[in-house]
């Protein structure tokens, strides 16, 4: 086995290979601790959360009004175990949520990524070479054409390359912090997914129940004209009606119950689309409409407008992308700026497997590398500046966030009161049209009024029953959107990310997913 014919470069006479190598490391080190001071350096801006106008109190409820927060299980509060199971179901297999906590998983794997370019990157190495040079046939010889014999020449090789990028100017820092930002945007926005489906599910049970309580009132009505329709018949028979009479009251238990398949339609077009929100085809939903009338209308009160920020889940989203833009901005700075790198390899190289590891094939260097852009054509330019434009995009979207939540709270207010009011004298209306319908059937029986009236007293009474249960179902409405307009029970963890103030809790676990957090975030 013959050795390789190159080799690496010898150290001056008199000096030691290790000792050459010693001095540029020396001179390495030197640059790093430059490097270090000039870590701390930032672009910043370093971020501030954007100046809001906060009203000082709600424009649909009093200054002093004392607040009731919603809990995290508000929807208990209505006190329906359907409602109960159709949410637990839908927590737990929602496509939408499922696929929330999917971007949250996506976007842990991409903060481990960011942090990955603070630490160095090592490889190891390792190869194995042969090679001939003229060949040997049979009893004949060809020679190399210098004329020598064929000559072998092996070589083994095993090794480790080192690399790390000096952050001097925070870009790979400001890479790691706008991951974390982003993470934490996916749980803010995993929350709000959630919270989402929670309120459609509760919207879709309460309207389901709303058209069961309305096709009840259509058969109950159905049932009384039916009645009222035999005393015509028998007054006719009797010859104190007229075949008009009868027809008029025919004409009405037909428009009765021509109402219901449409209310029954209505009624199971929710149901059916309840499956999709609990993540099971429509055939695997069992439960029954009953009615709005046996649930509860837990109160709530929002408190002052200033504390609704941590509430809602959307706000903090909205700023987690802001804040992940602001280092972004950094980032696109850091690149108008040299780069420098450090490399290094050591090993042994050999040309017999058994001589591998020897202080004869050992190998080692280490090297310095600065890059500066000169020229290119404007494109880290055009990154900066598209970067600044994004961040004036979220800042906007932000801003539209609060003020979208004090929106959605006022509008909640205003409904809430006023369905409320409106059920109360709704009520009324409908004790009267019932009053004034017995009335006109017992008249009827005695023969002192016509059938007009009876009709119009019917007319009135169904009217007015079935405008009830929609304003009931409307004050349901408001309440669930109260709810949601004010977070649902959620409450923003303590700080955000770090390098902001303050960062969260270490360990806070977000939507059932922990977020490291501190000097953990790599």
């Amino acid at each position: 086995m013959n050795a390789m014919s190159s080799s690496p470069p010898r150290a001056p006479a008199g000096a030691s290979p290790v000792t050459g190598l010693g001095r540029v490391a020396a001179r390495l080190a030197l640059v790093a601790v430059a490097a270090g001071l000039l870590a701390g350096c930032s672009l910043g801006p370093d971020y501030r959360r954007p100046d809001q106008e906060i009203p000082a109190a709600y424009r649909a409820s009093a200054a002093t009004e004392a607040q009731a927060w919603p809990s995290p299980e508000w929807w208990r509060g209505f006190r329906s175990p359907e409602l109960d199971r159709l949410i637990a179901e839908a927590r737990a297999a929602n496509f939408d949520i499922a696929a929330a906590i999917a971007r949250v998983r996506q976007a842990d794997a991409q903060l481990r990524i960011a942090g990955a370019g603070l630490l160095p990157t090592l490889d190891a190495t390792g190869s194995a070479q042969w090679q001939r040079t003229g060949l040997r046939t049979g009893s004949n010889r060809l020679t190399s054409s210098s004329g020598n014999s064929a000559i072998e020449t092996r070589s083994y090789a095993v090794g480790l390359n080192a690399a790390y990028d000096i952050d001097f100017w925070g870009s790979a820092r400001a890479t790691r912090s706008s991951a974390a930002a982003l993470a934490l945007f996916s749980r803010f926005d995993q929350e709000t997914v959630a919270l989402t489906v929670v309120s459609n599910v509760a919207t879709t049970w309460f309207t389901a129940l709303a058209y069961a309580d309305r096709l009840a009132v259509a058969r109950r009505n159905l049932a009384d004209a039916e009645q009222t329709l035999a005393v015509i018949r028998g007054r006719f028979a009797a010859g104190t009606a007229n075949a008009l009479d009868v027809a008029q009251q025919e004409s009405q238990v037909a428009i009765e119950r021509a109402v219901i398949p449409n209310l029954q339609n209505q009624m199971e077009q929710q149901v059916i689309g309840l499956g999709i929100l609990i993540g099971r085809p429509p055939e695997a939903v069992t439960v029954q409409p009953g009615t709005l009338d046996t649930l509860a209308l837990p109160e709530v009160a929002p408190g002052l407008p200033s504390t609704l920020l941590e509430r809602r889940p959307d706000i903090a989203s909205a700023e987690a992308q802001l804040v992940a833009q602001n280092f972004n901005i950094q980032v696109a700075r850091a690149a108008f700026f040299p780069t420098i790198q450090l490399t290094s390899s050591a090993g042994y190289q050999a040309a017999a497997l058994n001589q591998l590891v020897g202080p004869g094939g050992m190998l080692l260097s280490l090297a310095a590398g600065l890059t500066q852009p000169i020229f290119d054509g404007g494109t880290l330019r055009g990154q900066l500046d598209l970067s600044k434009a994004e961040y004036a995009e979220y800042l906007a979207n932000y801003r539209k966030a609060v003020v979208q939540a004090f929106t959605d709270v006022d509008l909640a207010l205003t409904a809430w009161r006023f369905t409320s009011e409106q059920e109360k004298l709704q009520r009324e209306a409908v004790a009267r049209a019932q009053r004034a319908a017995d009335i006109a059937r017992a008249q009827l029986q005695a023969g002192t009024v016509d059938i007009t009236t009876v009709l119009t007293a019917e007319t009135t009474l169904f009217n007015a029953e079935d405008t009830l249960v929609q304003v009931r179902l409307s004050r349901f409405q408001a309440l669930l959107s109260l709810y949601k307009a004010l977070g649902g029970g959620w409450e923003r963890p303590a700080g955000a990310i770090p390098d902001l103030v303050p960062p969260l809790d270490p360990g806070q676990v977000l939507g059932g997913v922990a977020l490291p957090v501190g000097g953990n975030l790599r």
